[in-house]
């Protein structure tokens, strides 16, 4: 397929522009490089099947040669999602979120082209169902701190579906949870980054109260694969992709400081206004994937936290 992958340089779309080309694939990357980083994609420059165009989905789309030919699929992966990032640009994440999505549809549709949506488990907020299938519609803030990226994605899987409605375009929706490993930025807020961080400085790693709260942490390389099958699959209705397995965050964290050999401390902090409304639960119920993707997840997460580890080993600066 030609692939436009909004997204591209970023922690997940690096990986999934990786799976694609490793396929046979060509792919057009698209990046304001925001949150995206070159690095992330230089080992790709001299695939002759891979570009990079510099460009705000939210703008109109440039004159370029790498945009000129039709795509048989657009992704859409083009949105921060760092706690960091909803307090730092949260107009960005909203225009993202609606104006970026919007002309990424009208792309699709122009080219006949499937259209994929990287949504998020943000959607469902702080749940009052766990696990959460795709059938629970929500427990959402729309003016907390964490809302324009949580109502970002709740309103661009509004769009996506009233694109397909309306233009009978073929979509793909998938919901993912807390994905990690390489690539992530360092000092981006996200909590297995943070604790890694601090895990190698020998500074204590941080929880919130009694670190009671619990997440669903899904490698890089199995939500790919797990992108890669919905992508090629005819579902066009929203597929969580995620670890079922649930781990609280004092769990999480002794496992940092024991697979890096760490000497830190494990503490507890008040919760900083900035994490207001964080939800106490999230896990996904992978019902759907299972039994019409024949998908899971496979690495567990002492795999992949030593992977991460590694790599940040090997970051500048550590």
């Amino acid at each position: 397929m030609r692939v436009l992958l909004a997204g591209g340089a970023g922690f997940v779309g690096s990986h999934l522009a990786d799976a694609l080309l490793a396929r046979g694939d060509e792919v057009v990357a698209i990046d304001n490089l925001s949150t995206g980083r070159r690095s992330n994609l230089v080992h790709l420059y001299s695939n002759d099947r891979f570009a990079l165009v510099e460009h705000d989905v939210c703008f109109e789309f440039p004159d370029h040669i790498a945009l000129a030919e039709p795509f048989d699929a657009v992704l859409d992966l083009a949105s921060p999602a760092s706690p960091s990032d909803f307090a730092r640009i949260p107009l960005a994440i909203l225009s993202v979120g609606s104006i970026g999505t919007r002309n990424l549809l009208d792309r699709a549709v122009a080219d006949e082209a499937t259209f994929f949506l990287a949504s998020t488990s943000e959607v469902y907020g702080d749940p009052l169902v766990h696990p959460q299938p795709e059938t629970y519609w929500g427990n959402v803030s729309s003016i907390g701190p964490r809302s324009c990226y949580d109502e970002a994605k709740r309103f661009s899987e509004a769009l996506t579906m009233a694109y397909h409605r309306v233009h009978g375009l073929d979509i793909r929706i998938a919901r993912i949870f807390n994905t990690y490993g390489e690539r992530m930025r360092p000092q981006d807020g996200r909590v297995v980054g943070t604790f890694i961080e601090q895990a190698l400085r020998g500074e204590p790693l941080t929880i919130h109260g009694e670190g009671n709260q619990t997440r669903s942490f899904c490698h890089v390389s199995d939500e790919v694969r797990g992108l890669v099958t919905l992508l090629d699959s005819n579902l066009t209705e929203p597929v969580n992709v995620g670890n079922p397995a649930e781990f609280t965050m004092r769990q999480l964290a002794e496992l940092v400081v024991a697979l890096s050999k760490s000497s830190s401390a494990i503490i507890s902090v008040p919760m900083p206004p900035e994490r207001e409304g964080d939800p106490m639960q999230r896990c996904p119920d992978i019902t759907k994937a299972r039994d019409l993707l024949g998908w899971e997840p496979s690495v567990s997460l002492s795999e992949g936290l030593t992977r991460m580890i590694e790599y940040f080993r090997n970051y500048e600066g550590f």
